[in-house]
């Protein structure tokens, strides 16, 4: 397609770079890289776009297309991370990709707007990235001048839009005015629309996290694992220890004293002699019958058996006797006249 430029259009390219020389030598700065072109790979050459297209401060597009000449690679990936910038700064290298001899991928990383767009049209596979964006919409420019020199710069600005819109079309397909309309309106992409509008070729999905893996006792990390205190002398949860069972024995030798409860158990003992059964040589005759009608002795009621120590000993201080009992426990139960005459 024949396309007619405005009489101004063809020193416009030129009138922007000189602009952009004097602007750098006023501020005193270089034109920095917005690019980078580096061999990953043997087959493969990288090229970065992470900035500012051109512009005021950017690196022209011949700066770009010199480098690109000692790409050797037949593979050639081009990152794109970039606002945009100059429009004919854009189309030069969007040429200069499509010319290149090596097979060319455009892979969004972040976002490709405006003239960045469009070079990433001249991909022969272009990806998106996850949660990256595309963006197209109208050329803009600034002008100074008087009516006729507005008027020019309108006319200039629609037909840079036309031509961008081509760009879409000849990529996407669809028509001129369809692009426009679009354009127009702002329209951005994210990658799965890209793909639909025809934009890009595939939207690359985020890699799913994988699931988690019970951790193998022999590789527990070391901060997982008990603290170790035995280097400060700790064997253990303190264990209370089962405490020694104190039968009624102890209590009342803590109540009576030792020497009273020696002399108790050795009242209440029977001698082994007297439980020995005598011979048989030796037994005493036999008492008389007597009338049973004459006296019947008070049968005694049964003696409980002992079920310890305690039981044992005292089973023979159940009947009432007021013999040696009572003058053992006498100074226990009567009172103490001499201590009663002190409280009073």
């Amino acid at each position: 397609m024949n396309i007619q430029l405005p009489g101004k259009a063809a020193t416009f390219q030129a009138n922007q770079r000189e602009q952009a020389e004097k602007r750098r030598a006023q501020l005193g700065v270089e034109a920095r890289s917005w690019y980078r072109i580096t061999n990953v790979a043997s087959d493969e050459a990288e090229v970065m776009l992470y900035d500012e297209i051109g512009g005021w401060f950017g690196a022209t597009a011949d700066q770009f297309i010199a480098d690109l000449r000692g790409v050797t690679a037949p593979n050639l990936r081009v990152r794109v991370n970039s606002p945009g910038g100059s429009v004919f700064e854009g189309i030069a290298i969007a040429n200069a990709l499509r010319s290149h001899p090596a097979n060319v991928t455009v892979q969004v990383d972040g976002i490709a707007a405006s003239i960045a767009s469009v070079i990433a049209m001249a991909g022969d596979r272009i990806e998106m990235s996850p949660n990256t964006m595309l963006m197209i919409h109208d050329a803009s420019g600034l002008c100074m001048g008087n009516a006729q020199d507005m008027a020019e710069m309108g006319e200039l600005l629609d037909l840079i839009s036309d031509n961008i819109a081509d760009a879409y079309a000849a990529r996407a397909g669809g028509t001129r005015a369809e692009w426009r309309a679009r354009m127009q309106a702002e329209t951005w992409y994210l990658p799965d629309d890209a793909v639909t509008a025809g934009l890009a070729d595939q939207a690359i999905t985020a890699p799913k996290a994988a699931d988690p893996v019970e951790p193998d006792e022999d590789d527990e990390p070391d901060m997982a694992r008990a603290f170790d205190l035995a280097a400060y002398g700790y064997t253990g949860p303190r264990r209370e220890q089962p405490k020694a069972e104190t039968g009624l024995t102890e209590d009342i030798r803590s109540l009576i004293g030792e020497e009273v409860a020696t002399q108790l158990r050795a009242a209440v003992t029977p001698p082994a002699e007297a439980t020995a059964p005598a011979p048989a040589a030796e037994q005493p005759a036999q008492e008389p019958e007597t009338d049973a009608s004459a006296e019947e002795p008070t049968p005694e009621p049964p003696a409980a058996d002992p079920v310890d120590d305690w039981a044992g000993l005292v089973a023979a201080l159940i009947p009432d006797d007021t013999g040696d009992w009572s003058a053992l426990v006498s100074n226990l139960t009567e009172p103490d006249t001499s201590s009663s005459a002190a409280t009073a």
